[in-house]
């Protein structure tokens, strides 16, 4: 089991922009993917980037791309979600979770308790 810490959400203006971080404890994090989901009220969790364990591979939701970037320092344990040019619609819990190599959107462990971010327009 991983242990995971979701970082930096907050409130902003359409337009603005954010940098998510998730501290990830475990000494398998090189070897996994990881990606990054979000809830919004009312609706289901759904996916919205993730990366390959080197870094190699990126997949986005086809709502973020171009928008959102995501990285990882394998060094540190942390993965990135740097969010540019946001819009309303981008308001929801975060939350970063180890992904399946197979399959990006099939998280593997628990939730951990997210961060907010919540755009204004």
């Amino acid at each position: 089991q991983v242990q995971l810490v979701e970082s930096g959400g907050g409130l902003v203006q359409a337009g603005g922009s954010l940098r998510l971080s998730c501290a990830a404890s475990g000494r398998t994090f090189t070897n996994t993917a990881m990606g990054w989901f979000r809830q919004a009220p009312g609706k289901a969790r759904e996916f919205v980037a993730a990366i390959s364990g080197s870094g190699a591979s990126i997949l986005y939701a086809d709502s973020v791309k171009g928008r959102f970037t995501i990285s990882r320092d394998n060094a540190k344990n942390m993965v990135y979600l740097q969010m540019n040019r946001l819009k309303p619609e981008d308001t929801a819990v975060y939350y970063c979770n180890r992904v399946r190599n197979s399959n990006y959107h099939e998280p593997i462990d628990y939730w951990g308790q997210g961060t907010q971010v919540t755009v204004s327009s």
